[in-house]
């Protein structure tokens, strides 16, 4: 490989160091892929003999797959928090207090605040709730049955 196909390999990997380095300075996920693509060129312009313009296009190649793959990602759906997907609906949780319809709630190794269910007397300390949904970050419960 002569001097110039390694500087210019070199090169690329340094760039892409660059560009991760600027993703981390100033966050929005972009810079990463193109970084992701010049390291990328860089490893293959070590491998194979290249000229300048096809190594462009290798890495306009490598861009492009990147950039589409981020962008998927950032379309995929975020998990929220509870919800009934995060498996809170449905669990069993202990009164704790309750002041009319409003009160606390034992749900597994955490106190939640909670509301009761339309229709539903309120409970004494102690006494076994199903959440029956979430509302915010209130569970709305009932007694279990």
């Amino acid at each position: 490989m002569p001097f110039t196909d390694s500087v210019s390999a070199i090169s690329w990997l340094v760039a892409g160091l660059v560009l991760l380095i600027l993703e981390i300075l100033a966050p929005g996920v972009f810079m990463m892929w193109l970084g992701m693509a010049a390291i990328a060129t860089g490893l293959v312009a070590l491998l194979a003999d290249m000229a300048f313009g096809t190594q462009v296009g290798v890495f306009a190649v490598f861009a492009a797959i990147g950039i589409i793959v981020g962008l998927r990602l950032r379309q995929a759906p975020k998990p929220q928090v509870n919800t009934q997907v995060s498996g809170v609906v449905g669990r069993t949780a202990v009164a704790l207090a309750f002041n009319g319809r409003e009160g606390r709630v034992r749900l597994g190794d955490s106190d939640w605040s909670a509301r009761l269910a339309h229709g539903v007397a309120t409970p004494e300390p102690g006494t076994r709730l199903r959440v029956d949904g979430v509302d915010g970050t209130i569970l709305v419960v009932r007694p279990d049955s």
